[in-house]
């Protein structure tokens, strides 16, 4: 039998874990409404471990009191990992009126992410399970985050930027009374939980390496030498798990084929309002963007290549640029906007879903037994709903214990546990492997992919596969999300069935997903044209009012009427008065003035058209305006958030982004 130390709480304090506010040298986020609060803990607990230098689970002490008096359960739970599946299972287990205790290695970064990761997306399933737990920290963690599924989300093809398929996230929360899903920032989700456990349960620096499980009791080593002994061990600590190995021997990850580069860029698009986020699909590689509130986008480009790949130094960008060249402006904008030193990249692994969670006292929690791609977003969603499980579970065989007078049943709770959870982790894991596949295996047109068959693409056939998966997507993607994100809510106990007053859809929200149009034109932003090619005529972007009552020529020449504006392009093929352009009911219209050489129009699809003579035409963002066949008056259609502010040498380099 291994020996063990027990060390009293007061030799520990060296080790307690403390919480500054993490410093970002190239990330501001907003930490604020927490991390200058005075949180006040709950002190019971506490006490009751500086009163004793051990912990000893014994059926008299468990059968004392009232029956089910919280402050009388004296099972001692050992949590390896402190990232958001440990510290949710502590605040649970600590609600319930368990002894708890967790070990981490270090509390300044996010295991396994790395702190300038930036924010998760925790989806109505996860804050459901979190106010089951704890109303008062599910408040916090909703009014830290920014909420995401108030708006459009859904797939986008990735060269013309259309969109592929939306997703309602809105209707399944709210018909369940389920909160909106949000994204917040990875550090600021582990700060609330950290702090509302409480610093004197998670010992810092304490990297456990080991266990004996001995039947009555579970004895855990760390690195630094010491050992703890518990009822129970939970092992929280990731995908490369040490409790996983010493349960079931070393074996490898698994590969997903994709590298991914990950960064967040100070960039606010025009359709903020509107949009939350968006997956733009590609042949092998595929690039996911979303709002996380405070002005900020954060990005994950994916690309098809073996693992071990390494950059050159600040070359991530320079790679990023040319793996996506031709893409949506959407993609290449964020991608200019973002500073090379805040880019990160990380091969993707996950974890082949398996019925044995654990054995005896010990069991697995989170990615350490069931490690997800993040295609669902809900790799932290399940480790949430484990926490709440497990705590629901050990609670329940405490009671019969109570009620029986026997002992409790630990090794038969955690294995409830496991079979509560399996299915439905296992099918979440599947969907994140499938949406993988179906985002880099998509492909717009014939010929991608096809090597010397690639020609085929010029001429923009839609390829059936693209109009196969989309009937089958519209098919099932509501009842998948119906289910991933309400599937659980009724087994939840103890938190309202209600929606909250601040989790409100904009009144249009219906209406944009059934109307591309509708959408395109809750666009808030400025709209330019900015000059495109290597011969243009002007170097100076051209803004485009939005006042109905003012129209702009462009031209060769100044025109007279005080009511219109004008443009002089000095080019052999722009004619005196050469084109119109006039704003009306939310849109832009392009109307050729009888121009000698013509007014052509290419739209985001490729596809090059001649407006006709006096017949007005709508351009969209990202559209090309040519003024003559010679292609030295052209401009990209562009739509700003806000005016630009940038120099000379900014505009040349968004000028070759598009």
């Amino acid at each position: 039998m291994a020996a063990t130390l027990f060390h009293k709480p007061s030799s520990m304090l060296s080790s307690r874990t403390h919480f500054p506010v993490p410093e970002y040298n190239h990330i501001s986020l907003e930490f604020s409404p927490f991390l200058h609060c005075n949180y006040q803990f709950r002190s019971r607990g506490i006490k009751q471990m500086k009163q004793r230098v051990q912990v000893k689970a014994t059926v008299a002490e468990m059968l004392s009191g009232n029956e089910f008096d919280v402050g009388k359960k004296r099972l001692r739970i050992l949590i390896a990992g402190g990232g958001i599946g440990g510290l949710v299972l502590a605040l649970a287990a600590k609600r319930k009126g368990f002894d708890v205790v967790v070990f981490e290695k270090d509390m300044s970064a996010i295991r396994g992410e790395g702190q300038y990761r930036g924010p998760i997306q925790v989806q109505s399933n996860a804050l459901a399970a979190l106010e089951a737990i704890d109303l008062e920290v599910a408040d916090e963690v909703m009014q830290a985050g920014c909420i995401t599924g108030d708006r459009i989300n859904g797939l986008v093809d990735g060269i013309s930027g259309s969109w592929y398929i939306k997703f309602d996230t809105f209707t399944p929360a709210a018909e369940r009374g389920l909160p909106v899903t949000r994204v917040i920032s990875r550090m600021t989700l582990q700060q609330i939980l950290a702090h509302a456990v409480g610093e004197d349960v998670i010992l810092n620096e304490s990297n456990v390496v080991g266990f004996v499980d001995h039947g009555h009791k579970v004895t855990v080593m760390l690195e630094n030498g010491k050992q703890y002994e518990g009822d129970l061990l939970v092992g929280a600590d990731g995908i490369w798990s040490k409790v996983r190995t010493s349960l079931f021997g070393p074996k490898e990850a698994v590969y997903s084929g994709y590298t991914c580069y990950t960064g967040i860029a100070d960039f606010v698009p025009a359709d903020i309002e509107s949009v939350g986020y968006r997956v733009f699909l590609g042949h092998k590689q595929y690039f996911v963007s979303s709002d996380v509130g405070a002005g900020k986008m954060q990005w994950y480009a994916f690309h098809k290549e073996p693992p071990g790949g390494v950059d050159s130094s600040h070359g991530k960008k320079d790679r990023l640029l040319k793996i996506f060249e031709g893409w949506c402006d959407n993609v290449i904008d964020l991608l200019l906007a973002t500073d090379e030193d805040v880019i990160l990249r990380r091969d993707i692994y996950d974890r082949t879903p398996t019925f044995t969670w654990g054995r005896g006292r010990v069991t697995l929690l989170g990615d350490s037994v069931h490690a997800m791609q993040p295609n669902m977003g809900q790799g932290g969603c399940m480790a949430i709903e484990d926490g709440y499980q497990l705590a629901v579970e050990l609670d329940k065989a405490w009671r019969q214990s109570v009620r029986s007078g026997t002992p409790v049943d630990i090794v038969s709770s955690l294995r409830s546990y496991e079979r509560a959870r399996r299915i439905r982790v296992a099918i979440i894991h599947g969907m994140a492997r499938m949406a993988a596949m179906m985002a880099s295996t998509y492909r717009a047109y014939l010929g991608v992919g096809l090597g010397p068959l690639s020609f085929l693409t010029k001429f923009r056939i839609p390829h059936p596969g693209r109009a196969g998966g989309r009937f089958f997507i519209d098919l099932a993607m509501p009842l998948m999300l119906s289910w991933v994100l309400g599937g659980n809510s009724s087994k939840l106990e103890g938190r309202p069935i209600c929606c909250r007053l601040s989790d409100k859809a904009n009144d249009q929200l219906r209406r944009w997903f059934e109307d591309n149009d509708a959408l395109e034109r809750a666009i808030n932003g400025e709209w330019f044209l900015l000059p495109f090619g290597n011969e243009a005529v002007t170097s100076q972007p051209i803004h485009l009012s939005r006042d109905e009552s003012k129209d702009l020529i462009i031209g060769s020449e100044k025109q007279d009427d005080s009511t219109e504006t004008s443009i002089i392009l000095s080019s052999p093929q722009v004619s005196k008065t050469h084109a119109r352009i006039s704003y009306k009911d939310g849109a832009f219209f392009l109307t050729d003035l009888q121009s000698k050489h013509g007014t052509y129009i290419i739209d985001n699809q490729g596809r090059r058209y001649r407006v006709p003579p006096n017949s007005a035409a709508r351009f969209r963002p990202s559209d090309t305006i040519e003024l003559g066949f010679d292609k030295k008056a052209a401009f990209r259609v562009k739509v700003i958030r806000s005016q630009p502010r940038s120099t000379e040498k900014d505009e040349k380099q968004i000028l070759q982004s598009v």
